[in-house]
């Protein structure tokens, strides 16, 4: 009956995730807020900074005062869950997914809404504090045609102000004027031009003794009611300069979320695939819970009102790699219980016990490297993050304790007893118990290899690679993007098939010429162009409208500051060192310093590998490539701890280190039994990233290509480089202290070094 009632209970459980994900999936997938580069939008960084050069210093309470008035004015666009969020040095940060009319939206941010009313000399007769707040309204005239009414506070003064005006004929005109510049605006000067700076400039023939004023001119239904509400949002005490901004046409944001999409399904059916096929029943348990995982991310994502981006879909997939992870250890463990001899539930409980200090140990410093990522990356990279985070913690929850919880019931049940091929064992592989083997001395395919023999071919192999990848980057150096530099990116998206010459006969007509245009996308119709100047608000605005005449559809812009980029540039190689600082710190509290140290020299060695490569192949740098850089990160070091894992409980198990050899033999035997392991969790990453990279959006092509050459750079540095490291730094504390023996094998917080 027991045995019975544990397989019903699985099936239940099975029955339960099926009925919640199926009945509550499409909602929460509904809930789930998209960035701009899956909508649609713009993002931009305002620096908040004095009217007048000789004016007062920005307070913080004028920030907070500008980013309240940004705020009403937003309401009049009736975008939904707008983001405005103050930044440290007198900057804000407004992002608006799904606004259609982006020029009007920034316009209307920017404005100042300085109004004044002027005769025609300019001189000032009234201006904002005149007018009675939140009284602005769109209405329209006795024409029909729309207007702005307002109310004064004083219909005396007003009426006093009318009666000079209607003397003043045949110029008896009121100017009513937004953000009026003394010195460089004039009536005169802007009345003969087809569309003057001015609002509207009614004659006044006949005193007005009332407080109601009415606006009119050529104005159309929704320019009324922008118009008025910048008037009862106020003035902004400040003046905003654009140091950042970008814009992404509606186009590009559902065709990135579709290909995206599309390539996230296949790369997670692969890893479903590969772990049915290789794993089996184990692979079955691990397909459950990873959808069971996925579940839970984008729930949680959903209750803390996350903002899902581009960058933060590909976050979700290579989580479920490194969810996978964590099964695979487990996995890999029982397998090689199995192998000895022992029974089903022996081995599950001997493998879910001895491979969770490595979950533990990779998941926290991958954990360091997202924190890290989240507090010195920008808005899209906060999302990757944010989703990273949320990863490691739910593969906790479901590869560790539901993976135990649901793979507990079918080995209990009995059900499975002496089934090893069910777990991915031949019985060709199993010894019998009465040789009593132990699964340390197990031999592994790879026991021809002598890793630590040849580590000197391996330092001399990493030694050209990096030396050539300093001589190149020295000559050709990096092909930084705007994100560290400074300038315009455009990217446009064509119906049909462009050429660069294309492109650039049109840019040169319009009088925006460069050099810089790249093709991309799968039929060829994504042009990418650069300037090296960052472009003005009026700029952008002008070189939208031309292309998105041409193209048919909107086209996305960026432009950096040179002061934004060395922010960015100089927030980036902190993030790094903090990231490596704290993984050193943690790896040698857990391990011993000098697996730290060998630790750290691996992951600069992927790092810098990374970068060579980038600078060969005059791959665009971005901002999203640090985000690859510091995801690589975590992956190594969770590659290398495993191994450490396995060495120091090889040392253990030994119990007495006396020559260098012996030390030889332990690196070697635990590289070969943690080398299986390695090439698996690789192996399901790859499938995501190769995905990523084929079917992905042409916008995080970059930061496949850097997760896939970093995957591969930190196998290598955490089989060749970081173990041999840590070999050369050990043996020599045998020669100087002659042996090493260990008293005690219990592993305890910061004293796992051995006792000698």
């Amino acid at each position: 009956m027991k045995k019975r009632g544990r397989i019903v209970a699985f099936l239940l459980l099975i029955v339960v995730f099926g009925l919640t994900i199926g009945t509550t999936a499409s909602p929460i997938v509904k809930d789930v807020k998209l960035g701009l580069d899956l909508q649609g939008g713009f993002e931009v960084l305002y620096q908040v900074e004095p009217l007048k050069k000789d004016g007062p210093k920005v307070t913080e309470d004028m920030v907070k005062d500008t980013a309240n008035a940004l705020t009403s004015r937003i309401d009049v666009l009736g975008v939904s869950e707008p983001s405005i969020q103050i930044e440290s040095g007198n900057r804000i940060r407004v992002q608006l997914a799904g606004v259609e009319d982006q020029e009007s939206a920034r316009e209307l941010l920017s404005t100042q809404a300085n109004l004044t009313f002027r005769d025609a000399d300019d001189n000032l007769l009234l201006d904002g504090n005149d007018l009675k707040e939140g009284k602005a309204k769109a209405n329209f005239g006795e024409n029909g045609n729309p207007v702005v009414t307002l109310e004064m506070k004083s219909p005396t003064k007003f009426g006093e102000v009318t009666t000079l005006i209607s003397q003043k004929a045949p110029e008896n005109v009121m100017v009513i004027w937004l953000d009026f510049v003394e010195g460089e605006d004039s009536f005169r000067a802007e009345v003969a031009k087809e569309k003057p700076k001015f609002v509207s400039a009614p004659y006044v023939k006949n005193p007005i003794n009332s407080s109601d004023v009415e606006i009119s001119g050529s104005f159309s239904l929704e320019e009324t009611k922008s118009l008025a509400g910048i008037l009862n949002a106020g003035a902004l005490p400040v003046h905003l300069e654009e140091v950042y901004s970008t814009s992404v046409g509606a186009q590009f944001g559902e065709q990135a979320l579709n290909k995206t999409i599309f390539a996230g399904i296949i790369g997670i059916s692969l890893i479903f695939i590969f772990m049915l096929v290789y794993y089996r029943l184990p692979g079955f348990v691990a397909v459950i819970t990873l959808s069971v995982y996925i579940f839970i991310i984008l729930l949680v994502f959903t209750l803390i009102n996350g903002v899902l981006t581009l960058p933060g879909i590909a976050a979700l997939m290579l989580g479920v790699g490194m969810a996978v992870d964590a099964n695979i250890l487990m996995y890999e463990r029982i397998r090689e219980e199995l192998r000895v001899g022992k029974s089903v539930k022996t081995s599950f409980m001997a493998g879910a016990k001895s491979s969770f200090t490595a979950i533990l140990d990779a998941n926290i410093t991958t954990l360091l490297a997202a924190v890290v990522l989240f507090s010195f990356g920008t808005s899209s990279v906060k999302g990757f993050a944010t989703i990273l985070i949320i990863s490691i913690l739910a593969s906790f929850l479901t590869a560790v304790w539901g993976s135990r919880i649901l793979l507990g019931l079918l080995v209990n049940s009995g059900v499975f007893d002496g089934k090893t091929a069910l777990f991915g064992v031949s019985k060709s592989k199993v010894h019998p118990a009465e040789e009593q083997i132990e699964t340390l001395d197990l031999t592994t395919k790879f026991d021809r290899f002598n890793f630590v023999g040849a580590r000197k071919k391996f330092y001399v192999i990493s030694a050209v690679l990096l030396i050539s990848g300093v001589t190149v980057l020295g000559i050709i150096k990096l092909n930084l993007g705007i994100d560290f530099s400074q300038g315009t990116r455009v990217e446009v998206l064509a119906d049909q098939p462009v050429t660069k010459d294309e492109i650039s006969t049109y840019l040169d007509k319009i009088g925006q010429p460069t050099d810089d245009i790249v093709i991309s996308g799968d039929t060829k119709n994504i042009g990418v162009i650069r300037y090296k100047e960052d472009f003005k608000q009026e700029e952008v605005n002008k070189l939208k409208t031309d292309l998105a005449a041409e193209y048919g559809t909107d086209p996305s812009i960026s432009t950096v500051s040179p002061t934004v980029g060395k922010e960015l540039a100089k927030n980036a190689i902190y993030a790094l060192l903090i990231a490596a600082l704290g993984i050193i710190i943690y790896v040698a509290f857990r391990f011993e310093w000098r697996m730290g140290v060998a630790s750290i020299i691996g992951l600069f060695h992927d790092a810098f590998f990374m970068v060579a490569i980038f600078s060969i192949l005059r791959l665009e740098v971005d901002i999203t490539f640090i985000a690859a850089v510091l995801t690589i990160v975590g992956y190594s070091i969770n590659d290398t701890i495993v191994t450490f894992d396995r060495i120091r409980e090889n040392i253990n198990h030994r119990g007495r280190i006396d020559n260098e050899a012996e030390l030889a033999d332990i690196v070697n035997k635990s590289l070969r039994q943690t080398l299986g392991r390695s090439v698996n969790t690789v192996l399901t990453v790859i499938f995501v990233v190769v995905a990523l990279m084929l079917f992905g959006a042409e916008s995080i092509q970059t930061f496949s290509i850097a997760l896939l050459i970093g995957l591969f750079a930190g196998t290598y540095s955490s089989i060749f480089i970081s173990a041999q490291i840590w070999f050369d730094l050990k043996k020599r504390e045998i020669k100087k202290k002659g042996a090493i023996r260990v008293e005690d094998t219990k592993k305890q917080w910061g004293s796992d070094e051995p006792i000698v």
